[in-house]
């Protein structure tokens, strides 16, 4: 569970609920033809540098020290897509979906092109 303390009380929300709205929100973006299993080296990696590790296919979620997300995509993107506006695009698409449905602050979006669909 993810836990947000604010002025009017506490909002907890599950690591499903998060993780499968991150997916959907990266799925409906352009040029994204699937996410990718996380490879188990990355995600051992990402829990031994702190906070608490959410794993799904593709997404990593991590919380830190002041309790805003840190979000790792791991996707495949389809041939002949501009890469680096796919990824603008994914990171803008995640952080405001994330802030709107769930009122939680996004620290960081890191995106990790694994494989490529021809």
């Amino acid at each position: 569970m993810v836990t947000v303390e604010n002025h009017i009380g506490k909002i907890s929300i599950s690591e499903t609920y998060l993780t499968e709205l991150i997916r959907h929100a990266v799925c409906d973006c352009f040029g994204v033809a699937d996410v990718c299993n996380v490879n188990t080296f990355r995600s051992a990696v990402s829990s031994l540098t702190g906070g608490r590790l959410f794993k799904r296919k593709g997404v990593l979620v991590r919380t830190d020290d002041n309790g805003s997300l840190i979000i790792d995509l791991h996707i495949k993107v389809t041939y002949g897509t501009n890469i680096s506006a796919a990824v603008r695009s994914i990171t803008h698409k995640v952080t405001f979906t994330i802030e709107e449905s769930v009122g939680i602050d996004v620290g960081r979006v890191n995106v990790y092109v694994d494989d490529m669909n021809y």
